[in-house]
């Protein structure tokens, strides 16, 4: 499960209570915090969570859909009440899996916030460069790309091979909306990658130099009085 928005490190305090003795005390807080949050964002758990939601996510669909097929097939009350059960099965796995889903998202969302308000506290070039994640976010692109392939070759894949009078509109169904769900999934996650390590690179890259004054050139100079 997600952690709860409580479970975050909490924001830096506002400037007139901040307490840092000097500016290494602060860079060491800010380390931490952002080490903490992009963890919570982008670690090998969160990662796992995400998948694990997914699968609930998929079983709850292949319950319904096979309570769609069972529906379809059924000749007599038996039949109806073997699919209306799997249907509440299908449901009962479904909509937690959507609810911690959506709410893992809503966390992810509190985290950014809080990782861009601590970056903005400073800059630490020697500090920084883990922060910004690039295996991390490429991880998840990578996983998040096979989810959309795997989702959009189900929904072309199933359409296409159904043959007229002997696959059903339930069984179409069922596996467009499997392939469904991964690639809208995938699409989450690989729009989180891409943000954060855009997000990333922009706070946390260091600071261009300030450019110098332009020189004045001879020609714009007066001529001395005679």
């Amino acid at each position: 499960m997600s952690p709860s928005p409580r479970d975050l490190p909490p924001p830096p305090p506002p400037p007139h209570l901040r307490t840092w003795p000097d500016r290494e005390a602060l860079l060491a807080d800010r380390d931490r915090a952002m080490g903490e949050l992009g963890g919570r964002m982008l670690g090998g758990g969160r990662l796992g969570v995400f998948l694990l939601w997914l699968l609930l996510l998929e079983v709850g669909w292949g319950l319904v859909g096979a309570a769609l097929v069972t529906f379809d097939e059924a000749l007599d009350p038996l039949g109806a009440a073997v699919s209306v059960v799997l249907a509440g099965l299908g449901a009962g796995a479904l909509l937690p899996a959507a609810y911690f889903q959506v709410a893992g998202v809503r966390r992810d969302l509190t985290a950014r916030r809080l990782f861009v308000r601590w970056a903005a506290l400073d800059r630490a070039p020697d500090r920084d460069a883990r922060h910004r994640a690039a295996g991390p976010s490429l991880t998840w692109l990578l996983v998040s790309f096979a989810l959309c392939a795997a989702g959009l070759g189900l929904c072309v894949a199933v359409p296409v091979s159904a043959r007229p009078g002997t696959t059903t509109y339930a069984e179409v169904a069922y596996g467009v909306g499997a392939g469904f769900l991964l690639w809208l999934t995938g699409l989450a996650g690989a729009a989180k990658a891409v943000a954060h390590y855009r997000l990333a690179v922009r706070l946390l890259s260091p600071a261009p130099p300030a450019p110098r004054p332009a020189a004045r050139p001879a020609s714009s100079e007066h001529p001395p009085p005679a």
